[in-house]
């Protein structure tokens, strides 16, 4: 059985724009005819809107969507994941998405889903906390770097091209030796890891991609992923 993540560096459903090639192909990637698929909207505290624009995409593809909430009464969310093949987390404050999680003991519901096969992914705060510690903006002045769950080995930087903080911040991070390297994922692309490992970066927007950033000697290298473009 394969573990798969499938993490979105910006982009999809929340956004108007969104073409649904992401979408679509992490739906494909469960070999369901009818894939049921959960959201977690809980970075943006259960946000109405994003709730409802869950709905009004993936209701368009033969799946079965349902969502959880946290900030309402709550489902008993063991069974429910478990009973899952794909769960979408959606982007918003991390820092405070990982407590809420943990109060409920979502953290480890999620890791025993995964570890059943259960499709992992999601954007923004979705795509950094699978990873080992993500470089988050749920700090209003800077970023940081955000301890996750560690599903995999490393360090995540979304928006890697869409926020102008985001480059010369891993830089930093990376002369001063706090990281080794940076999984940094452009919006319009994601990277899908199987069991724990680099798969492709898939790009649902034209010549997006994601890099393994480090630092050879004194120079930053950004070595971009083997690609698939939707």
């Amino acid at each position: 059985m394969k573990k798969h993540i499938i993490a979105i560096g910006g982009g999809g459903f929340g956004r108007n724009s969104s073409s649904n090639l992401i979408e679509k192909y992490i739906l494909d990637q469960s070999g369901n005819d009818c894939p049921k698929i959960c959201f977690l909207p809980t970075a943006t505290g259960d946000n109405d809107s994003y709730i409802v624009r869950f709905y009004s995409i993936f209701t368009h593809f033969n799946c079965l969507p349902t969502h959880i909430e946290f900030f309402k009464r709550t489902t008993d969310i063991h069974n429910h994941i478990l009973s899952q093949d794909i769960v979408f987390v959606g982007g918003g404050n991390t820092k405070s998405m990982l407590a809420i999680w943990n109060e409920w003991g979502m953290s480890s519901v999620l890791n025993e889903a995964y570890n059943q096969g259960v499709i992992m992914s999601g954007v923004s705060a979705g795509a950094i906390c699978w990873f080992t510690r993500g470089i988050t903006d749920s700090w209003e002045n800077e970023l940081k770097i955000l301890p996750c769950l560690d599903f995999i080995n490393g360090t995540c930087c979304p928006h890697y091209d869409e926020e102008p903080s985001r480059i010369p911040f891993v830089k930093k991070m990376l002369i001063g030796k706090k990281i080794n390297n940076c999984i940094s994922i452009e919006g319009g692309s994601a990277m899908h890891f199987i069991d724990g490992k680099p798969f492709k970066n898939v790009s649902f927007n034209k010549n997006k991609n994601s890099y393994n950033v480090f630092l050879d000697n004194k120079d930053i290298v950004e070595s971009p992923f083997e690609k698939i473009q939707l």
